[in-house]
């Protein structure tokens, strides 16, 4: 399988670069009898700083993906994306997990950015106004991606070996996927953790009506055997979560806007997990938009009986909970996140067009018991010089009872056609 990885990519790289001056940067080229060939290319250059107690870490990365994309006018079309990370700096762990390998290094603190030359995406798809119809390895992003996401902010992309049908009739919206396969993070290195094989079912059905979007999911994971005697043993992996989830926007004044979302979702044990139980998600949160001035505040607990409690292995975890990462696998007490934060636009900074910062502000309890974890600050900042987004954020996690106290920082350059 690795040797067919390998030769995938080494096939879809030059791909990627086949007639780049007949177009401007992200343009189609057009071919003949409909077709056209849509280059794919992104960079991305970050420094992380990790300060813990009793360890640290700098990473310098560079993360570079190629591909192209093949369409023809009927909506068929035929994308190939190769990635691959390059470890500039690599005073770093890689791996947070044992492995013998040469990017686990326990002497540094954990940056999940490994060396890795992968197959990032190899997909078919089919898309018309009422159906989007997709076979092969894709990114998935599902609503706020709390259960399935790509992982985005990691330089090597979580993507799903998967079926998917999405389909529009009206106000309705529905949405299914099967995956065979979770490529994770880590890459080709990484063992058993390259990638989990099992069942995976995605559903959702949305409805709009006025200014509410409303939807329920499902999510069903069933992963191998081998996969639960292994890595994912300890996070009750084969788990069933049926949920709801509602968002809304309204408009208050000009240039005023009040967001708001609520998601509801019940998580229980599915095939082989070994355990019998239940636990509730709940999240909330409220947004006003005023102006350049944008001000949020919200709650997300992710529910716990005392022994288990809610998990997400297939999310974008870097979203919530904060930046520092120190819940990336749910304490078994479960966790509540109260938030709130400000951003600001800053519009009339000609020389530092899109510039923009937020703050937010993080407190952690259990969910089940009366344990408070610690807090936690983030900030970034962020521009655009024409192709090139430059961005920085910090994280400053202030632990209690549990975890330790984290810093951590990033600068980062990123080009994308």
């Amino acid at each position: 399988m690795r040797k067919i990885v390998l030769a995938a990519t080494a096939l879809a790289a030059p791909v990627a670069l086949a007639h780049p001056a007949l177009a401007a940067p992200g343009d189609p080229v057009k071919i003949a009898g409909g077709l056209s060939l849509d280059p794919i290319f992104d960079m991305r250059l970050r420094y992380e700083n990790v300060d813990q107690p009793a360890t640290n870490a700098d990473a310098v990365t560079l993360r570079v993906r190629a591909g192209a994309e093949l369409k023809h006018a009927s909506g068929l079309s035929l994308l190939a994306e190769a990635e691959g990370t390059l470890g500039v700096v690599n005073d770093y762990n890689a791996f947070p997990f044992v492995i013998a390998d040469s990017q686990r290094r326990p002497a540094f603190s954990v940056v999940a950015d490994p060396m890795n030359i992968d197959l990032n995406r190899l997909q078919v798809q089919y898309k018309s106004k009422p159906l989007t119809a997709t076979v092969g390895r894709q990114r998935i992003n599902l609503d706020d991606q709390r259960f399935v996401g790509s992982v985005a902010w990691r330089q090597n992309e979580q993507t799903f070996d998967a079926v998917r049908a999405e389909a529009s009739l009206g106000p309705v919206s529905l949405d299914a996927t099967y995956a065979i396969s979770q490529r994770t993070i880590f890459g080709f290195d990484a063992g058993p953790r390259t990638a989990y094989d099992g069942d995976f079912v995605f559903l959702g059905a949305g409805a709009k009506l006025g200014p509410v979007n409303l939807k329920a999911f499902g999510y069903l994971l069933d992963f191998d055997t081998k996969e639960q005697a292994g890595a994912l043993a300890t996070t009750n992996a084969d788990t069933m979560t049926l949920g709801a989830r509602a968002t809304a926007s309204f408009k208050l004044a000009p240039k005023t806007t009040l967001n708001l979302a609520a998601s509801y979702a019940r998580q229980s044990d599915y095939q082989d997990n070994p355990a019998s139980y239940g636990v509730d998600y709940i999240a909330a949160e409220a947004g006003l938009a005023f102006g350049p001035l944008g001000l949020t505040a919200g709650y997300e607990q992710l529910g716990s009986d005392g022994v288990r409690s809610v998990q997400t292995p297939m999310a974008t975890l870097h979203k919530f909970q904060g930046w520092a990462d120190l819940f990336l696998t749910t304490p078994a007490a479960g966790i509540e996140d109260i938030y709130g934060g400000l951003s600001w636009k800053f519009a009339g900074v000609k020389a530092l067009p899109g510039l923009n910062a937020a703050f937010t502000y993080h407190r952690y309890e259990s969910a089940f018991g009366s344990v408070h974890y610690g807090d936690e600050w983030n900030a970034s900042i962020g521009f655009k010089l024409k192709r090139i987004t430059v961005f920085a954020k910090y994280a400053d996690y202030d632990a209690d009872l549990f975890g330790s106290d984290t810093k951590k920082f990033w600068l980062q350059l990123e080009m994308a056609y």
